[in-house]
């Protein structure tokens, strides 16, 4: 590939950083994480950052961290195995009725979604009566794994877990009704490992500092805490990491059949059928993979896995378009792409910036939430996914470019 697809930073310490950011904002904040990271004995040839990177909690939201010898919990973050799932429909744009609000609220009855009472008891996001489905999953695929962890770490043992698969959660956590190119009807959504994850991460990140701590290593930033391969940390975070990513697929596979069900019982539309097109495209985790002839361990904090033929998706904003993407192999990123537009500032600055009338002229023709609790998610508060999109032409191509028309917000 030509030097010139990406911008090449040169740190006075440590490894470069390619970075996917022609024509969109790398701020100085996550330029100095990319460039603390960058910085550690282990990472293999080169950090690659997307065009959507920006500063993030622990680590560079948008880079991809590959390593020898070593992991990186914070590089992963707490939203373990977060990531996006999309269905298309036999259903065209003028099956659906005028009014998408009945199909709405159809959804928001069928996943649970938001957070109430700190997550405690009777909170909005959680299952009161655990679908007999969900629970069959649970007890059939994650049970006996999530003990086994236990048993190592039982500090883990707190709060929601089986109550959680199959819901939504909060933030940037989405389902939408979108419209395709030729007026397809899609469902997409997007979430993760839910309460359960973000233990987990939490949990050993704070490990992976203590240990740091104990055996006197110096880091740029405490947020790069490590864990040595061939430790027992190491393969215990490793057996968490992955039964989480595991949690997350179930969890997106799982709300993804009750959306399906809620639309199709409404009452507002015909028969139809629904069409996997792209699932557990993952944006928060890692992997073992092969690259340069040599095996890796690959951390994609806010990027997803973009082989060639992979079918990915990336999503906009609430207003913006998104899109279903397939891989070109590109060997400089590790065979990654951005996993969405980006957030251009921080939540609290959008909060200050922005009001509700703001936010209902950005999302017009969009059947969702327009009150002051999603202000932090308005458009505006993310990069141009144009910009984004046109920055990563040589990491993947367009397949299908999608506009919603309902999102649902927790």
């Amino acid at each position: 590939m030509s030097e010139s697809t990406y911008n090449l930073i040169a740190p006075d310490n440590g490894v470069p950083i390619k970075a996917w950011t022609k024509g969109v904002q790398l701020e100085d904040q996550a330029r100095q994480q990319l460039t603390n990271a960058a910085q550690l004995p282990f990472i293999f040839k080169w950090i690659a950052a997307m065009p959507d990177v920006h500063w993030g909690v622990g680590a560079t939201v948008g880079s991809v961290i590959p390593t020898k010898g070593a992991i990186i919990p914070a590089a992963v973050g707490v939203d373990i195995g977060c990531g996006m799932m999309a269905v298309q429909t036999s259903l065209n744009a003028r099956d659906l009725p005028d009014s998408l609000k009945n199909i709405r609220a159809a959804i928001e009855t069928a996943v649970p979604h938001g957070r109430t009472n700190h997550g405690g008891a009777g909170d909005r996001g959680a299952w009161r009566d655990i679908p007999e489905r969900n629970g069959a999953v649970w007890c059939s695929e994650l049970k006996a794994r999530y003990e086994a962890i236990l048993a190592k770490h039982p500090r883990l043992d707190r709060g929601n877990h089986a109550n959680h698969l199959g819901t939504l959660g909060t933030g940037n956590h989405f389902i939408e009704v979108c419209f395709d190119e030729a007026e397809s009807v899609w469902f997409m959504l997007h979430s993760g490992s839910r309460g359960v994850g973000n233990r987990m991460g939490g949990y050993f990140i704070e490990l992976a500092r203590k240990d740091m701590r104990q055996f006197f290593v110096n880091l740029p930033d405490i947020d790069l805490a490590y864990f040595p391969e061939h430790t027992p940390h190491f393969d215990d975070y490793v057996e968490a990491v992955g039964w989480a990513q595991d949690y997350a697929r179930r969890n997106r596979d799982l709300m993804m059949e009750q959306v399906v069900a809620a639309v199709r019982t409404c009452g507002e539309l015909p028969p139809f059928s629904a069409e996997v097109k792209a699932i557990n495209c993952h944006h928060n985790y890692v992997s073992r993979e092969s690259h340069f002839g040599e095996n890796v361990l690959i951390t994609r904090k806010g990027a997803v896995r973009a082989r060639e033929g992979d079918m990915g998706i990336i999503p906009g904003s609430m207003g913006t378009r998104s899109y279903i993407v397939r891989g070109k192999g590109n060997r400089d990123s590790f065979c990654s792409c951005s996993h969405g537009a980006g957030r251009s500032m921080s939540r609290n600055e959008a909060k200050r910036r922005f009001t509700v009338e703001d936010h209902m002229r950005m999302t017009e023709g969009v059947e969702c939430r327009k009150d002051a609790d999603v202000i932090d998610e308005t458009p505006a508060a993310y990069k141009s996914i144009d910009a984004v999109m046109a920055a990563q032409t040589d990491l993947v191509e367009i397949v299908h470019t999608l506009r919603q028309v309902v999102c649902v917000k927790g």
